[in-house]
């Protein structure tokens, strides 16, 4: 059922009875129910397949040099986005609430687990909004003589471009969405069919072939691999920030999971085996733009110029599914409480208006102040963090809400969720352990976050004592 004016909040655990305490509720408008299953694969799609597949074949590569081994870990790494939506599908058909993963974590683990979830998910997702815009503005400069040296007016203007189509409503930020996120995997597969046709170099240097790991070092290889090829998949569980726009989620949900992973994968998957078919692993190693490569090899001296195309192009997609995301975990945010409800008004064409322009501005600000570096290193903590609570509160509610309608239930459940839950475990300690400075940061933000949180649940009972 769509979100009306004053529905109850329904975040009550079954098994203590406990309730959520929320002011009165206000008018918040309405949320279309016209989204399906096309929509979710797009802002899958478009969310995963950014600026990171510029990046991550060059790092793999330093590591993993033999083909069959670099493209096992871009399989294994779909595999395990695979096995991880299962569990986020159950969640997402169960529960079919706006917000994301703030929701699946308020109702298993509770008010405190869902604001810090909530809150570091916006967050980070504006600073991802405000990166991507980034990317583009710096690709566009560097291709329109037009915008040479304007690479932040460029980033802006697609921030501004995107949030006021958004603003007149789901139905067209849903077509711009499926239009761009088509366009992107048609131009990746172009590469790839580029890739073939141009033909490679056969087999990789003999030097490179010696140089492969063995043993524990080969475990270690293939581990911190799978690492940066999971962190770049991110992004298929775009679907459970739009719950309840989906026109049917128990039927729909499971389908947009399982659709996003598979396309992400079978696009990573054949882009990387075009990518060694030209260029040996070794000649890409280390290198931070191995596409561009790989481009030059096709195109020639303007091989760059066309990858940078290609990836402007693919960015608006990206941006627009962060700009959607943002907007949504505000909204669900402040109907429950944890923000201004002003942010749960609806326009008339079913976008949370308040929510979407909050989530521009600060998008805006860190693009001004390029302070968004620091808030996605320290977010990828959060990131991995939300989804071990994830599927932890499958764990938790099987067991505390046994009853309650499950219209699509994890398959392979508890081996599935069990092996997701120990990955995104190893997944954070690895973090740690390679960022500790921007964890520690993390720490100290999860630290203080207690104190805010319990004098926002105290303001939260004050209005609701005094309506």
């Amino acid at each position: 059922m769509a979100v009306g004016s004053g529905v109850p909040n329904p975040l009550v655990n079954e098994s203590t009875s406990q309730t959520s305490v929320s002011p009165p509720p206000v008018a918040i408008g309405r949320l279309l129910k016209v989204l399906g299953v096309g929509f979710g694969i797009a802002v899958g799609v478009g969310d995963a397949i950014s600026a990171g597949i510029l990046r991550t074949p060059g790092e793999i590569a330093t590591r993993l040099t033999v083909p069959w081994l670099f493209i096992t870990v871009w399989i294994g790494g779909g595999l395990y986005a695979l096995v991880s939506s299962f569990s986020l599908a159950e969640l997402g058909a169960m529960i079919p609430r706006e917000g994301g993963q703030f929701v699946f974590s308020r109702r298993a683990l509770g008010d405190y687990a869902g604001f810090v979830v909530g809150w570091g998910d916006w967050v980070s997702t504006c600073g991802a909004t405000a990166a991507i815009s980034i990317v583009f503005g710096e690709y566009s400069s560097r291709l329109i003589p037009f915008l040479a040296g304007r690479a932040i007016e460029a980033a802006l203007a697609l921030v501004l471009a995107i949030t006021l189509l958004q603003w007149r409503g789901v139905r067209s930020s849903s077509r711009t969405q499926n239009l761009t996120s088509a366009v992107k995997a048609l131009l990746f597969l172009g590469v790839v069919v580029m890739c073939f046709i141009v033909g490679g170099p056969g087999r990789p240097p003999a030097a490179a072939s010696a140089g492969v790991p063995r043993g524990l070092s080969l475990l270690v290889a293939m581990v911190v691999a799978t690492q940066a090829v999971i962190y770049t998949y991110d992004g298929w569980d775009g679907i459970v920030y739009f719950l309840e726009e989906v026109r049917d989620p128990g039927r729909e949900v499971p389908r947009a999971m399982f659709g996003s992973v598979l396309s992400i994968m079978a696009i990573y998957v054949l882009l990387n085996i075009g990518l060694i078919h030209l260029i040996p692993p070794a000649s890409f190693a280390g290198s931070d733009f191995a596409l561009g490569l790989a481009a030059q090899r096709i195109f020639g001296p303007r091989g760059v110029q066309v990858v940078m195309g290609v990836m402007a192009i693919s960015l608006v997609s990206g941006m627009s599914a962060n700009q959607l995301m943002a907007s949504r975990v505000l909204f669900a945010m402040g109907r429950d409480g944890f923000f201004s409800r002003r942010t749960a008004q609806v326009n008339p064409g079913g976008t949370p208006t308040v929510a979407l322009f909050l989530s521009a501005a600060v998008a805006v600000a860190f693009i001004a102040t390029g302070s968004f570096a620091r808030v996605i290193a320290v977010a990828a903590f959060f990131f991995v963090a939300n989804y071990l609570l994830s599927f932890l509160s499958v764990f938790v509610l099987r067991w505390r809400q046994p009853a309650t309608p499950r219209p699509y239930r994890a398959w392979g459940y508890p081996w599935t969720t069990g092996l997701a839950l120990a990955g995104s475990f190893g997944f954070l300690v690895a973090a740690v352990a390679g960022d500790t400075r921007n964890s520690l940061w993390a720490l100290a933000m999860l630290a203080i976050s207690y104190p805010v949180y319990r004098l926002s649940k105290a303001l939260r009972q004050g209005m609701g004592d005094r309506g």
